[in-house]
């Protein structure tokens, strides 16, 4: 990454020192990120370019943003916490707005560094799962009085199931890439499951799951924990909170963090899906949102974890027949090894469906 993306013009739009030393920081994958620090010395702020390309209006993220942690500091502040550790805090520019358009329109923004806590890629024990878990736990908790349909739609149609199903049909219609002859497996397992696609939404649509503020990217590494407890202290990354389903959160960890195997393992019989892991992430995600979920939520929270996976594995489908378009690929097979190992960790799932919800109901007595 480039530091002198990060200019002078910068840092004066965000009322900080001309003067300062600014460094790249890496992990994400789509905005650049940038920290800056006074050469006097003082607090330092993360600096972040917004990608266009992915997020076309960044007014809606920062609106979104903006108001969700308002609301989270207030809740924080309430219950004896630390509003400046537990929650980002967005620094406004110079003129009052929170979103700053540099001279060659790229859109800016400026949060408090949150020091003595890092982010990790992947869960090392089952403690950190379980920290993680109960991060996100606290996130949906705390977020449960907050009115969800005003948020924005930062993507439309996300995860919405059907959707991504009727993408794939679309995608073998036109079999661009001219691969849909080498998929016959994987489109039969994709159209054997078209029905429980719409499981989540079709409860959604007859009011039996309740619409609620959802993050929508709950990977192990928007979770910062404290370098000397390991507790988890704050919930990163708040691009895509929206509306959404509180399952399809759950089910994006679980997606994740009960595999036994990277999501492009080829090797299918190192995909296996680990019911330890999972007991630990619901049992901090419980422990914190339990007692706020609805009886149908939680009956539905293992369904989010299958319907999450095939979700992703039908996109990665789609992406292959479309001529990789949309992921990042290293190798000529890369979506399609892709699909096969989501597909193989829904088996997994699906065979032990019965037990996940039997822990869910355990959990809470």
């Amino acid at each position: 990454m480039d530091n002198s993306l990060c200019t002078p013009e910068i840092l004066e739009a965000f009322g900080l020192p001309p003067q300062s030393d600014v460094s790249p920081l890496y992990g994400g994958h789509i905005n650049d990120t940038f920290v800056a620090q006074s050469t006097a010395g003082g607090p330092r702020y993360t600096l972040q370019r917004i990608n266009r390309f992915v997020f076309p209006s960044p007014e809606d993220i920062t609106e979104n943003m903006t108001g969700v942690t308002s609301f989270l500091r207030e809740k924080i502040a309430a219950r004896g916490g630390d509003p400046d550790r537990e929650t980002l805090s967005v620094r406004p520019a110079v003129d009052g707005k929170f979103l700053y358009i540099d001279k060659a329109g790229n859109p800016w923004r400026c949060l408090g560094y949150i020091e003595n806590a890092t982010s990790h890629e992947t869960p090392e024990t089952l403690a950190m799962l379980e920290e993680a878990g109960r991060a996100f736990g606290d996130f949906q908790r705390l977020l449960s009085g907050y009115p969800a349909h005003t948020l924005h739609e930062i993507i439309p149609n996300f995860h919405n199931t059907p959707a991504r199903f009727a993408q794939l049909l679309e995608a073998v219609k036109n079999d661009k890439a001219g691969r849909a002859g080498e998929v016959g497996p994987e489109l039969e397992f994709a159209y054997k499951r078209e029905k429980a696609c719409a499981l989540l939404a079709d409860l959604l649509e007859k009011g039996e799951l309740p619409l609620r503020v959802t993050h929508n990217d709950t990977k192990m590494s928007n979770i910062l924990l404290d370098d000397v407890t390991g507790k988890a202290v704050c919930v990163i990354d708040l691009d895509t909170v929206m509306p959404g389903l509180c399952a399809f959160d759950f089910g994006d960890s679980i997606r994740a963090g009960a595999a036994t195997a990277a999501e492009d393992e080829t090797d299918l019989s190192k995909v296996k899906f680990d019911l330890e892991r999972y007991q630990a992430y619901a049992r901090g995600f419980l422990s914190a949102a339990g007692d706020i979920l609805t009886k149908r939520e939680l009956e539905t929270l293992p369904d989010g974890a299958i319907l999450m996976t095939l979700e992703v594995g039908l996109r990665f489908l789609a992406d292959y027949l479309n001529g990789d378009v949309y992921f990042r690929t290293a190798r000529p097979s890369h979506n399609l090894d892709r699909a096969r190992n989501q597909f193989r960790l829904v088996e997994e799932m699906e065979a032990a469906r019965e037990e996940m919800g039997r822990v869910i109901q355990e959990m809470m007595g």
